[in-house]
């Protein structure tokens, strides 16, 4: 003997979760100024640029994908990808799991990337999660003296000027002791 289902929707108090569905999603959106990062690819000959806006913890929570042939259908699908991404790190979805999830897609355009790190690229995808574990994930980020000046942009521009200054200092220094070298290196050499 089979047995009616309630298919009407049931009036719930609004304490009483409703546990019909996924739960409501909180979004976290990034300050309105940010740090960020851009990074130029190639893959097979399609050029593009991957800008990941950054927390001020330094986690990824924006990715702009811009593909050098404006119009093109890559470029329109891409810069779509990119806002679903954005809109997924923004609501909690951790990069690990964007990562596991597009890391090694196979489709068109694939090819050789020009980057010693990662090598073959089997999509524009697969080179785009890859890099971004690579550069968040895996312990490889930035380099120190750009991280350095990125967590002082976020304490207070004071310290990013002193940040900067330190670096530009450095690097003068360092760019003075090879010009002096090579000026006492025997002449022909």
């Amino acid at each position: 003997m089979s047995q009616s289902v309630n298919t009407a929707p049931s009036r719930e108090s609004p304490q009483h979760e409703d546990l019909s569905g996924p739960p409501a999603a909180n979004r976290n959106r990034l300050p309105d100024e940010r740090v960020g990062l851009t990074h130029h690819f190639s893959i097979a000959g399609h050029e593009g640029y991957l800008t990941v806006g950054l927390y001020p913890n330094g986690q990824p929570g924006e990715i702009f994908i811009r593909m050098a042939k404006e119009g093109s259908t890559i470029a329109g699908l891409m810069e779509c990808f990119g806002t679903v991404a954005s809109i997924s790190l923004q609501h909690g979805v951790p990069l690990k799991v964007l990562c596991d999830k597009l890391s090694h897609t196979r489709f068109e355009p694939s090819g050789w990337t020009g980057n010693e790190e990662l090598g073959y690229a089997k999509s524009i995808m697969d080179y785009l999660f890859r890099w971004l574990e690579l550069r968040f994930l895996s312990g490889k980020q930035l380099p120190p003296l750009t991280q350095q000046m990125a967590v002082a942009e976020r304490r207070g521009s004071e310290e990013a000027n002193q940040a900067r200054a330190s670096v530009f200092r450095n690097t003068f220094t360092t760019a003075m002791r090879l010009a002096m070298r090579r000026s006492v290196s025997p002449v022909g050499h």
